[in-house]
Parts: structure tokens; sequence; C-alpha cells
């Protein structure tokens, strides 16, 4: 079926959109005095991690034809709702995702991680797909890149061995044992859902260790509360990882705290200082 895109329904949509929030809604300063009412073009842009020419050419109703990641990270930046999320895949010709809570950011989650800024912070699916993380954890963990499986932190853990150099060596087969182990949980709650099944049946076809340790059936929902993480500006992060879910249970939010006793509050402060220069 051919996509048919509502150009000037969606520049209108976003415009709109845009016009509606303030600064303070989104967690930006309000800087100098605006002489028009909500965010600027660039702000939005910035949010959705995108350039301001391209996002300025959707509000004009002309340039490229959005993708899928493109219209979620609008949805994101302009603090839709499922009503108005669905309305914006349907203008840009898309079928909106289920009403699962499991890729959907509420606007009210978002302003909450948003003021956690001197933690770590990230929000991930229930089969571990990274939709947001905060600047602290860009800075530890890695900044995000690609689509899918390639935002997946268990398929990246089992297929990509730079996914674990930041960790221990000695810690792997730990964080092997969790990451299946919580993956064997959500695949039995949510019987078999494709999205599920499909990311399943690659790591049973790409990984041996995989394999080997969902043939053991072990089962939990959540494993392994303190994680080391090498960082090679300050050493050893010592953190406790705590595990906040959404009504649904289909999102998670995981905050990295620093454990008391050790160094790494310190650490921390730093790095945000020092920022992601180490990444670029």
């Amino acid at each position: 079926m051919e996509r048919v895109i509502d150009r000037d329904g969606l520049a209108d949509f976003l415009r709109r959109r845009r016009e509606l929030l303030s600064p303070a809604d989104v967690g930006l300063p309000d800087g100098a005095r605006r002489r028009t009412p909500g965010l600027r073009r660039e702000e939005v842009a910035q949010l959705a991690q995108m350039s301001t020419d391209y996002y300025s050419r959707l509000e004009q109703s002309r340039g490229a034809n959005p993708s899928e990641p493109i219209i979620a990270s609008l949805s994101r930046a302009l603090r839709c709702d499922l009503d108005e999320r669905d309305h914006l895949y349907h203008l840009a010709g898309f079928a909106p995702p289920l009403r699962r809570a499991g890729r959907h950011i509420s606007p009210g989650l978002l302003g909450l991680v948003e003021r956690l800024t001197d933690i770590p912070v990230c929000i991930c699916t229930d089969i571990e797909e990274v939709l947001w993380q905060n600047h602290l954890s860009d800075v530890i963990l890695g900044v995000p890149c690609g689509h899918g499986l390639e935002r997946n932190l268990t398929w990246r853990w089992f297929t990509d061995p730079r996914t674990r150099q930041i960790f221990p060596e000695e810690d792997w087969p730990a964080h092997s044992a969790s990451h299946v182990a919580e993956l064997r949980a959500t695949h039995t709650r949510r019987n078999g859902d494709s999205d599920v099944a499909e990311l399943v049946t690659a790591l049973l076809d790409s990984s041996k260790e995989f394999r080997t340790l969902w043939e053991s059936h072990e089962v939990a929902v959540h494993r392994l509360p303190r994680k080391r993480v090498l960082n090679p500006e300050v050493g050893t992060l010592d953190l406790s990882c705590e595990v906040l879910l959404t009504p649904e249970a289909d999102l998670r939010v995981r905050a990295f705290l620093p454990l008391e006793g050790t160094e790494t509050r310190d650490k921390l402060a730093l790095l945000q200082v020092i920022g992601t220069q180490t990444f670029a």
C-alpha cells in the first residue's frame, strides 16, 4: 500500500504543538524575551536530535519524507499524548504503534527524568531497546546510535564485543545471565508477541552464549542491582541500578545511583563537567 503523507496537515500540527509549549515545559531555560509564543524551531530540532534545517522544512510542507524514527522523536520532543502521537503518525502516512506503554514516553515521565541531571538515567522498552538517555548516561554507557536492534542492549551485549568493554571482564557472566533471564520473563509475560519472538530468534541464530543460557531457562524480573562501569576519565564507577516501571510495566526507567562509601558521587559530578568529548 502506497504511503500517503498529509504534508500541509503535518506542517500545521508541528507548528501548533510547538507554539503550545514553553521552554519550561521541556526543561529548557527561558532565555531572552520571545517575540512569538512557544518554542523556537531550533529548540524542537535539538530535542528531537535533528538539524534545524530539516525540521524547518517539515514545518514548511517540503523536504524529505520523514521516517518512523523521526516521527517518534518529534512525538517525544513535542510532548504528545497518545492521541496526539497517533494523529502525528497518521499525518506522516504511518500506522501508529500499538497502544502499549512500551514505545511511548508520556510527557509526564519525560518531564520527571529530565530533572534527574546528577545521575545517569535511561528509559528502555521491556525488551531493552533504549528510547531515551540523559547526558550522564551518554557519558558512561555510550551514545546509542541507529535504530531497532542497534539500540537494543541485549542484542548488542551478545553480538558486539565493544559493548562489554566498559564493564570489568569478571562481571560479564553475571551481565549475560541477567540479560537472558529478564528477556525470558518478558517472553513469557507477553506470550510470544512478534517483537519479542523476533529478538529471541535473532539472538539464538547469532550467539552461542545466548543460546546456551536461553536453554537453561532461568527467569528473573530484575537482577544485578549493583554495577561497576569503567570510564577512561575517572576510573571505576560503583553504581546501584534502581529500576522503576510504568503502570503497564512495559517501560523501564533505569536510574544509576552512586554507592555510598565510594568516590562515585564525586566522579559523576566531574563527568558532568567533562561531558561526552571522549565519545566524539
